[in-house]
């Protein structure tokens, strides 16, 4: 199972899930990352600790070279 914030992988045993009103499952890692995208209303490509961030920063270096 994958983070919904930051989308690494989640250990078993650990992590937070949080059902919305509308039934649909998230599912975090940390408090950093509900935080970051309950509270703060962050999105993940934006911040640069996340594998969304990551996987865009390394096509874009892919595109330019």
């Amino acid at each position: 199972m994958k983070c919904s914030f930051c989308g690494f992988e989640i250990e078993k045993g650990t992590g937070k899930m949080l059902v919305k009103v509308e039934g649909s499952l998230v599912y975090f890692c940390s408090s950093k990352c509900e935080k970051n995208m309950i509270k703060l209303a962050r999105i993940p490509r934006d911040v640069k600790w996340t594998a969304h961030s990551q996987e865009l920063k390394g096509r874009k270096e892919k595109v330019v070279v």
